[in-house]
Protein backbone atom coordinates (compact mmCIF):
# COMPACT_ATOMS: atom_id res chain seq x y z
CA UNK A 1 0.00 0.00 0.00
CA UNK A 2 1.62 3.29 -1.05
CA UNK A 3 1.58 6.73 1.01
CA UNK A 4 -1.61 7.94 -0.84
CA UNK A 5 -3.59 4.91 0.21
CA UNK A 6 -2.45 5.66 3.69
CA UNK A 7 -3.62 8.95 3.78
CA UNK A 8 -7.40 8.53 2.46
CA UNK A 9 -10.10 7.62 5.21
CA UNK A 10 -10.12 4.89 6.89
CA UNK A 11 -12.56 2.52 5.38
CA UNK A 12 -11.98 -0.78 3.57
CA UNK A 13 -12.88 -3.56 1.26
CA UNK A 14 -12.39 -6.59 3.82
CA UNK A 15 -13.82 -9.62 5.88
CA UNK A 16 -15.23 -6.35 7.59
CA UNK A 17 -16.90 -4.38 4.70
CA UNK A 18 -16.84 -1.01 4.16
CA UNK A 19 -15.74 -0.18 7.96
CA UNK A 20 -14.62 2.96 9.27
CA UNK A 21 -12.19 2.48 12.71
CA UNK A 22 -14.89 4.62 14.52
CA UNK A 23 -17.05 1.82 13.90
CA UNK A 24 -15.56 -0.74 14.52
CA UNK A 25 -17.46 -1.04 18.44
CA UNK A 26 -20.45 -2.31 15.78
CA UNK A 27 -18.68 -5.68 16.11
CA UNK A 28 -18.47 -6.04 19.41
CA UNK A 29 -20.82 -8.49 21.11
CA UNK A 30 -21.59 -8.47 24.66
CA UNK A 31 -22.55 -11.63 25.99
CA UNK A 32 -25.14 -10.95 28.27
CA UNK A 33 -24.79 -13.98 30.60
CA UNK A 34 -26.28 -13.11 33.65
CA UNK A 35 -29.27 -14.79 35.44
CA UNK A 36 -31.25 -12.30 36.89
CA UNK A 37 -33.17 -9.28 34.99
CA UNK A 38 -31.92 -6.19 37.44
CA UNK A 39 -28.39 -6.91 36.15
CA UNK A 40 -29.36 -7.32 32.46
CA UNK A 41 -30.95 -4.13 32.37
CA UNK A 42 -28.69 -2.54 33.91
CA UNK A 43 -25.42 -3.53 31.94
CA UNK A 44 -27.69 -3.05 28.91
CA UNK A 45 -28.46 0.90 30.08
CA UNK A 46 -24.32 0.72 30.22
CA UNK A 47 -23.22 -1.00 27.07
CA UNK A 48 -25.59 0.35 24.74
CA UNK A 49 -23.67 2.95 23.65
CA UNK A 50 -20.53 0.87 23.41
CA UNK A 51 -21.15 -2.58 21.42
CA UNK A 52 -22.91 -3.32 18.45
CA UNK A 53 -24.90 -6.39 20.04
CA UNK A 54 -26.02 -8.34 23.28
CA UNK A 55 -25.17 -11.81 23.31
CA UNK A 56 -28.71 -13.53 24.80
CA UNK A 57 -27.62 -17.22 26.09
CA UNK A 58 -29.43 -20.26 27.42
CA UNK A 59 -29.04 -19.07 31.39
CA UNK A 60 -30.86 -15.48 30.60
CA UNK A 61 -32.95 -16.24 28.16
CA UNK A 62 -34.25 -19.16 30.27
CA UNK A 63 -34.92 -16.92 33.53
CA UNK A 64 -36.16 -14.20 31.30
CA UNK A 65 -37.34 -15.74 28.28
CA UNK A 66 -38.23 -13.70 24.65
CA UNK A 67 -39.07 -10.65 27.26
CA UNK A 68 -35.07 -10.18 27.62
CA UNK A 69 -34.69 -9.98 23.27
CA UNK A 70 -37.80 -7.28 23.69
CA UNK A 71 -36.26 -5.36 26.43
CA UNK A 72 -32.74 -4.95 23.90
CA UNK A 73 -34.64 -3.92 20.82
CA UNK A 74 -37.02 -1.56 22.74
CA UNK A 75 -34.24 0.03 23.83
CA UNK A 76 -32.30 0.25 20.37
CA UNK A 77 -30.36 -2.86 20.57
CA UNK A 78 -29.08 -5.34 18.32
CA UNK A 79 -29.47 -9.05 19.75
CA UNK A 80 -27.49 -12.83 18.60
CA UNK A 81 -29.83 -15.35 19.92
CA UNK A 82 -27.27 -17.83 21.48
CA UNK A 83 -29.01 -20.91 22.03
CA UNK A 84 -27.11 -22.99 19.97
CA UNK A 85 -30.46 -25.05 18.52
CA UNK A 86 -29.41 -28.76 17.59
CA UNK A 87 -32.62 -31.05 16.83
CA UNK A 88 -34.57 -32.59 13.94
CA UNK A 89 -34.50 -30.39 11.05
CA UNK A 90 -38.64 -29.51 11.02
CA UNK A 91 -37.77 -28.21 15.41
CA UNK A 92 -34.49 -26.44 14.43
CA UNK A 93 -36.55 -24.88 11.46
CA UNK A 94 -39.87 -23.70 13.29
CA UNK A 95 -37.13 -22.37 16.29
CA UNK A 96 -35.09 -20.13 13.63
CA UNK A 97 -38.33 -18.75 12.45
CA UNK A 98 -39.50 -17.33 16.08
CA UNK A 99 -35.87 -16.11 16.27
CA UNK A 100 -36.87 -14.25 13.07
CA UNK A 101 -40.07 -12.61 14.43
CA UNK A 102 -38.50 -11.78 17.96
CA UNK A 103 -36.11 -9.72 15.48
CA UNK A 104 -32.97 -10.70 16.13
CA UNK A 105 -29.71 -9.95 14.27
CA UNK A 106 -28.60 -13.11 14.40
CA UNK A 107 -28.92 -16.90 15.76
CA UNK A 108 -27.20 -20.00 15.99
CA UNK A 109 -27.77 -23.83 15.20
CA UNK A 110 -24.90 -26.66 15.62
CA UNK A 111 -23.38 -27.56 12.52
CA UNK A 112 -23.11 -30.72 13.37
CA UNK A 113 -27.05 -31.07 13.29
CA UNK A 114 -26.45 -32.04 9.53
CA UNK A 115 -26.59 -30.23 6.80
CA UNK A 116 -30.42 -31.34 6.09
CA UNK A 117 -30.76 -29.56 9.83
CA UNK A 118 -28.88 -26.32 8.28
CA UNK A 119 -31.01 -26.39 4.51
CA UNK A 120 -34.33 -26.37 6.02
CA UNK A 121 -33.37 -23.80 8.66
CA UNK A 122 -32.62 -21.62 6.11
CA UNK A 123 -35.47 -22.50 3.67
CA UNK A 124 -38.26 -21.78 6.51
CA UNK A 125 -36.68 -18.60 7.87
CA UNK A 126 -36.03 -16.93 4.35
CA UNK A 127 -40.01 -17.75 3.21
CA UNK A 128 -41.12 -16.54 6.47
CA UNK A 129 -39.14 -13.47 6.28
CA UNK A 130 -40.91 -13.30 2.80
CA UNK A 131 -44.57 -13.72 4.10
CA UNK A 132 -44.17 -11.81 7.00
CA UNK A 133 -42.21 -8.57 5.55
CA UNK A 134 -39.58 -9.31 8.73
CA UNK A 135 -35.74 -8.58 8.97
CA UNK A 136 -34.13 -11.66 7.71
CA UNK A 137 -31.58 -12.93 10.63
CA UNK A 138 -27.83 -13.90 10.21
CA UNK A 139 -27.97 -17.83 10.56
CA UNK A 140 -24.73 -18.86 12.04
CA UNK A 141 -23.40 -22.79 12.67
CA UNK A 142 -21.48 -23.43 15.66
CA UNK A 143 -18.65 -25.54 14.59
CA UNK A 144 -16.24 -26.54 17.57
CA UNK A 145 -16.83 -24.79 21.14
CA UNK A 146 -13.79 -22.74 22.42
CA UNK A 147 -13.80 -24.64 25.52
CA UNK A 148 -12.83 -28.10 23.66
CA UNK A 149 -9.53 -29.65 22.30
CA UNK A 150 -7.97 -31.81 20.33
CA UNK A 151 -8.41 -34.77 23.47
CA UNK A 152 -11.96 -33.66 23.98
CA UNK A 153 -12.63 -34.64 20.38
CA UNK A 154 -11.24 -37.63 20.62
CA UNK A 155 -13.16 -38.69 23.81
CA UNK A 156 -16.29 -38.58 21.71
CA UNK A 157 -15.38 -40.12 18.20
CA UNK A 158 -14.18 -37.16 16.33
CA UNK A 159 -10.34 -37.88 15.40
CA UNK A 160 -9.86 -35.16 12.66
CA UNK A 161 -8.32 -32.34 14.81
CA UNK A 162 -10.24 -29.11 15.96
CA UNK A 163 -8.96 -27.23 12.94
CA UNK A 164 -10.11 -29.39 10.55
CA UNK A 165 -12.85 -30.49 11.94
CA UNK A 166 -13.90 -26.22 12.33
CA UNK A 167 -13.03 -25.95 8.71
CA UNK A 168 -15.49 -29.08 7.61
CA UNK A 169 -18.05 -27.82 9.52
CA UNK A 170 -17.88 -24.59 7.81
CA UNK A 171 -17.50 -25.61 4.86
CA UNK A 172 -20.54 -27.88 5.26
CA UNK A 173 -22.57 -24.91 6.94
CA UNK A 174 -21.73 -22.42 3.78
CA UNK A 175 -23.18 -25.52 1.12
CA UNK A 176 -26.11 -25.55 3.12
CA UNK A 177 -26.81 -22.05 2.80
CA UNK A 178 -26.02 -20.86 6.18
CA UNK A 179 -24.59 -16.67 6.44
CA UNK A 180 -21.50 -17.94 8.74
CA UNK A 181 -20.15 -19.75 11.17
CA UNK A 182 -19.34 -18.94 15.16
CA UNK A 183 -15.48 -20.47 15.68
CA UNK A 184 -12.61 -19.74 17.79
CA UNK A 185 -9.70 -17.00 16.26
CA UNK A 186 -7.03 -19.30 15.84
CA UNK A 187 -9.52 -21.01 12.76
CA UNK A 188 -10.39 -17.62 11.24
CA UNK A 189 -8.04 -17.39 8.79
CA UNK A 190 -8.61 -21.21 7.23
CA UNK A 191 -12.61 -20.77 7.46
CA UNK A 192 -11.85 -17.59 5.51
CA UNK A 193 -10.04 -19.45 2.84
CA UNK A 194 -12.47 -22.19 2.14
CA UNK A 195 -15.45 -20.12 2.56
CA UNK A 196 -14.50 -16.43 1.21
CA UNK A 197 -15.18 -12.50 2.43
CA UNK A 198 -18.99 -12.88 2.24
CA UNK A 199 -19.47 -15.57 4.75
CA UNK A 200 -19.62 -13.87 8.51
CA UNK A 201 -17.60 -15.14 10.90
CA UNK A 202 -18.50 -14.77 14.55
CA UNK A 203 -15.55 -15.35 17.26
CA UNK A 204 -15.64 -16.35 20.86
CA UNK A 205 -12.38 -17.05 23.09
CA UNK A 206 -11.89 -13.56 22.90
CA UNK A 207 -10.00 -11.98 26.03
CA UNK A 208 -7.54 -9.04 26.83
CA UNK A 209 -3.42 -10.16 27.09
CA UNK A 210 -3.51 -9.30 30.65
CA UNK A 211 -7.04 -11.43 31.81
CA UNK A 212 -6.83 -14.77 32.46
CA UNK A 213 -8.56 -17.37 29.88
CA UNK A 214 -10.36 -19.04 32.60
CA UNK A 215 -12.47 -22.26 30.86
CA UNK A 216 -11.74 -21.09 27.14
CA UNK A 217 -8.80 -23.10 25.28
CA UNK A 218 -8.22 -21.57 22.31
CA UNK A 219 -7.87 -17.91 22.77
CA UNK A 220 -6.85 -14.40 21.08
CA UNK A 221 -7.08 -10.70 21.95
CA UNK A 222 -9.24 -8.55 20.25
CA UNK A 223 -6.31 -7.32 18.33
CA UNK A 224 -4.85 -10.47 16.95
CA UNK A 225 -8.69 -11.67 16.39
CA UNK A 226 -9.65 -9.02 14.42
CA UNK A 227 -6.18 -9.50 12.35
CA UNK A 228 -7.10 -12.82 12.08
CA UNK A 229 -10.29 -11.52 9.86
CA UNK A 230 -13.17 -12.12 12.26
CA UNK A 231 -16.47 -9.97 11.15
CA UNK A 232 -17.64 -9.98 15.15
CA UNK A 233 -16.12 -10.71 18.32
CA UNK A 234 -17.86 -11.96 21.44
CA UNK A 235 -16.44 -10.83 24.83
CA UNK A 236 -19.01 -11.77 28.20
CA UNK A 237 -16.60 -11.98 31.56
CA UNK A 238 -13.93 -9.34 31.41
CA UNK A 239 -16.66 -6.63 30.50
CA UNK A 240 -19.32 -8.30 32.81
CA UNK A 241 -16.68 -9.07 35.83
CA UNK A 242 -15.27 -5.28 35.27
CA UNK A 243 -15.43 -2.73 38.09
CA UNK A 244 -16.36 -0.53 35.19
CA UNK A 245 -18.23 -2.65 32.68
CA UNK A 246 -17.83 0.66 30.15
CA UNK A 247 -14.35 1.23 30.14
CA UNK A 248 -13.45 -2.66 30.55
CA UNK A 249 -15.59 -2.36 26.52
CA UNK A 250 -14.03 0.52 25.54
CA UNK A 251 -10.50 -1.19 26.32
CA UNK A 252 -11.73 -3.93 23.83
CA UNK A 253 -12.71 -1.65 21.49
CA UNK A 254 -9.47 -0.33 21.92
CA UNK A 255 -7.39 -3.12 21.19
CA UNK A 256 -10.13 -3.73 17.81
CA UNK A 257 -9.26 -0.54 16.70
CA UNK A 258 -5.45 -1.41 16.64
CA UNK A 259 -6.12 -5.09 15.10
CA UNK A 260 -8.01 -2.55 12.46
CA UNK A 261 -5.51 -0.19 11.97
CA UNK A 262 -2.62 -2.39 11.43
CA UNK A 263 -4.17 -4.65 8.88
CA UNK A 264 -4.87 -1.31 7.13
CA UNK A 265 -1.39 -0.25 7.41
CA UNK A 266 -0.11 -3.62 6.31
CA UNK A 267 -2.93 -5.65 3.98
CA UNK A 268 -2.83 -8.16 5.09
CA UNK A 269 -4.86 -10.38 2.51
CA UNK A 270 -8.11 -11.97 4.46
CA UNK A 271 -7.31 -15.01 2.17
CA UNK A 272 -4.07 -16.16 3.38
CA UNK A 273 -3.35 -14.11 6.20
CA UNK A 274 0.49 -13.25 4.91
CA UNK A 275 1.42 -9.30 4.06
Amino acid sequence: MGASEKATPVSVQWPLGMVRSSEIRRRLIFALDVDSMDEAEQLIDELLPEVGLFKIGKQLFLHAGPAIVRRVRTCGGEVFLDLKFHDIPRTVAKAGVEAARLGVKMFDVHASGSAGMMRATVTEVNRACRREALRKPKMLAVTVLTSLSREDLKSVGVMAGVENQVVRLARLAKESGMDGAVASPHEVVSIRRVCGRGFTIVTPGVRLARAGWDDQKRVMTPEEAIRAGADYLVVGKPIRDAKSPRDAARAIVADMERGFAAVMGRAVHPLSGRT
